[in-house]
């Protein structure tokens, strides 16, 4: 195999943050452990008037992306990705 360094390139990107409007949508959180399998450390989770529980998410190609306490949405090319708090310094610096 032939090694590979990432081509550099500019994106947008902001820490989540509730009420911003960033997530593309958001999913029941009895849903998600049942029907998704995810494992849940670290999900956002939030609770609206009536109860129930809700997982914010983007989609994007690879479907949905659900977001978890720290996470950075990434804006590239008209597509959201998210990217954990601990990597998004590593692979990313603020110009």
């Amino acid at each position: 195999m032939k090694e590979y360094k990432r081509v550099s390139l500019t994106v947008t990107a902001a820490q989540y943050e509730i009420g911003k409007g960033m997530e593309d949508g958001f999913r029941l959180y009895s849903q998600v452990i049942t029907n998704d399998g995810l494992v849940t450390d670290g999900l956002i989770q939030i609770k609206r008037d009536d109860g129930t529980i809700v997982c914010p998410y983007v989609r994007n190609r690879r479907g949905l992306v659900f977001i978890r306490e720290g996470d950075y949405i990434i804006c590239e090319n008209n597509e959201k990705h998210v990217c954990g708090k601990d990597k998004f310094p590593i692979r990313y610096e603020e110009i």
